[in-house]
């Protein structure tokens, strides 16, 4: 279902406000926010957690299950995509007449009167928000941001800075990029997702159109060398829209060249406005090198300085899940990483692929959604291929209930018919023991999805270690 905006008052004034499923990532970081600001907040979420354990250590209220009693005095109740309708709080505030917000709604509360960076795109859009604050933070300017997924340096989602930045990971999955008021929009690249809510692919790209032309948009950072966001900065400036482009081409005005890989970490020399300078970063890719270029330009417009930007740039340990380093028992190295789409697992696994060396790339894969697995899996299939070795586990429904014919077993067959040798777990649980027994020395191990394939990884390196093999 798609999200239109709705109207919203200032987050000081929503209060007391209660959050249902309040221990989700993007969500904690919201609720911290309010609480940061002198709102009373209270949350519930089904299971507990280190993020509901954190918010309770701020003052706020927070409960394992969910129970209408537990709104309290609530005047504001706000929810995430995944909250059904019979939901007892949500069924509770609709019949006490409740303002009911969703989770975008909320953060859009936050971000009113600020200069607000949101960035959007098909992939990339955590890292590159984890990126911006970073840098923005590094030159100076205090941001403050919420971000989808914790920065692997301080553990932290969220911040309320003393600056006029506001930089805001914008999710078009549902259309909730929409809500927020943006004046600079970011646009990491756009390619056909999410067709469970949009439909078609021209209404997907529509719907970065009308993000990046928000009533409050003034001006648009955007891939230069991805095709679709190209067409669309070229659309815009026709508009009279000031636009950014980064990329490697030589039209964008900020430029990559002399890119470097080695290992898990990346260079190249980024160039705007007759300035130049070193980029160097700790994460591998290159598709991390255009995040960080997006990054560098938001810092532009903000007027900050480059060098600066680029300085701090270098300091950006990743956010958890991207890339994210488990463990290294006895020569075999654990990454996890949250890839779901056939475009970021194939880059995923060709930056694995430069930092296992001559060691073998083992992808352990969890495909997300039954309606994503259906129209992609294919696609799947052949970017899995790019390891030597793929294990596939069962579909993680989240949102969505099963399909019948629709299983990991799709994406299995795919990838074996690609080339890769493929195993096929359907019980996750079995996963830590199946790949202890297929792995040796030197290989690299990613676990890919969006999912709870993210347990795996710490399971595998116990699994390791239990076996004898020195950590």
């Amino acid at each position: 279902m798609l999200r239109e905006p709705v109207e919203v008052i200032p987050a000081a004034e929503a209060g007391p406000v209660h959050f249902i499923a309040i221990g989700g990532a993007g969500m904690s970081g919201i609720a911290q926010l309010f609480g940061e600001l002198g709102v009373e907040v209270s949350g519930s979420d089904q299971h507990d957690s280190a993020a509901l354990r954190s918010l309770a250590a701020q003052g706020i209220r927070t409960h394992v299950g969910h129970a209408a009693e537990q709104l309290g005095q609530a005047r504001t109740v706000v929810v995430s995509s995944a909250i059904r309708e019979d939901n007892p709080e949500l069924v509770a505030a609709r019949s006490r007449g409740l303002r009911i917000w969703h989770r975008s709604a909320a953060l859009a509360s936050l971000m009113l009167d600020t200069e607000a960076v949101s960035v959007a795109g098909t992939h990339g859009k955590t890292t590159t928000t984890g990126m911006a604050a970073v840098m923005l933070a590094g030159a100076g300017a205090d941001p403050s941001y919420v971000i989808g997924s914790p920065l692997a340096a301080t553990g932290k989602s969220a911040h309320l800075g003393s600056g006029a930045a506001f930089v805001v990971e914008a999710d078009e999955s549902d259309g909730s990029f929409l809500q927020y008021p943006t004046s600079i929009a970011v646009i990491t690249n756009v390619e056909a997702d999410h067709l469970d809510n949009w439909g078609t692919a021209e209404a997907y790209c529509a719907g970065f159109e009308r993000f990046a032309t928000g009533e409050r948009v003034r001006a648009v950072v955007l891939d230069g060398d991805d095709p679709l966001a190209a067409e669309l900065g070229q659309r815009l400036r026709c508009q009279g829209q000031q636009v950014l482009a980064f990329g490697e081409s030589t039209d964008c005005e900020v430029r990559l060249s002399e890119l470097d890989f080695e290992g898990t970490q990346a260079a190249a020399t980024i160039s705007h406005d007759g300035w130049s300078g070193r980029l160097r970063l700790q994460v591998p890719g290159r598709y991390n090198l255009g995040n960080a270029a997006a990054a560098f330009a938001v810092g532009r417009l903000l007027g900050l300085d480059p060098q600066r930007l680029v300085d701090a740039a270098a300091t950006f340990t990743g956010t958890l899940r991207r890339f994210q380093l488990v463990g290294q028992p006895a020569g075999v190295q654990v990454f996890d990483d949250y890839a779901h789409h056939p475009t970021e697992i194939r880059a995923a696994l060709t930056a694995a692929r430069r930092a296992a060396g001559e060691g073998r790339v083992v992808a352990c894969f969890q495909p997300h959604l039954y309606s994503r697995t259906r129209e992609f899996s294919q696609d799947f299939g052949q970017a899995l291929a790019l390891a030597d070795l793929v294990v596939v586990t069962d579909v993680y429904g989240a949102r969505e209930d099963p399909v019948e014919g629709v299983d990991g077993s799709l994406v299995a067959r795919a990838a074996q018919a690609a080339g890769a040798r493929t195993v096929y777990v359907p019980d996750k649980a079995a996963l830590p023991t199946e790949l202890a027994g297929l792995v040796t020395v030197g290989d690299l191990v990613m676990t890919l999805g969006a999912g709870d394939v993210t347990l795996v990884g710490p399971l595998l390196v116990a699994e390791l270690q239990q076996q004898g093999r020195e950590a």
